[in-house]
């Protein structure tokens, strides 16, 4: 079997019309479907919700569920907050450097714009406290084919270590990002 495409991605959010706007607003995200239930089609427990889906692009959907019943949102504290995230890409670095701007100007913090070789992103949160990433493809095929050629080293290597191997270190070597390398 080979997996088609992922259908959606579901979290959690505080205030599902909140979310809708939230994500209209900064990521231009249509609000596609709405569901609420008493009742769990899965496992019929009395868990009521509302299930909110926006076209994420290109196919794809952000799923969001508010579940009023429920303790209220948290996270998993044992990870840091950088690590869970959801990542969308974008057309241009303009288009990154605008919604950069705009959030900032409404007041959210934005990191970045990271250069991470490949591609340039910018981090932030959602109102629910999701950490988001922007990123624009910035790789070329040579770029893309030499840090491909290393992958199972890598992968091999941190098995066994558990310690960063230095395979792929020119993608963030100041030698690299002066063109020289």
């Amino acid at each position: 079997m080979k997996i088609k495409k992922i259908h959606h991605v579901a979290y959690r959010c505080k205030d599902a019309k909140q979310t809708v706007e939230w994500y209209g607003k900064y990521l231009d995200m249509d609000f596609q479907l709405a569901f609420a239930e008493d009742l769990v089609p899965s496992t019929k427990a009395h868990d009521p919700y509302m299930h909110i889906f926006l076209d994420a692009g290109a196919g794809n959907v952000l799923a969001f569920f508010e579940l009023p019943l429920q303790p209220e949102m948290g996270r998993d504290t044992n990870t840091p907050d950088w690590v869970q995230h959801i990542a969308f890409e974008v057309e241009s670095l303009d288009v990154l450097e605008q919604v950069k701007a705009r959030l900032q100007a409404d007041g959210i913090a934005v990191v970045g714009i990271t250069d991470h070789t490949l591609f340039k992103s910018i981090y932030f949160f959602d109102p629910n406290g999701h950490r988001l990433e922007l990123a624009v493809d910035t790789s070329t095929p040579e770029l893309v084919a030499r840090a491909a050629a290393v992958k199972w080293d890598m992968l091999n290597e941190w098995s066994q270590t558990k310690r960063a191997p230095k395979h792929a270190a020119w993608m963030h070597s100041l030698e690299f990002e002066d063109g020289k390398a």
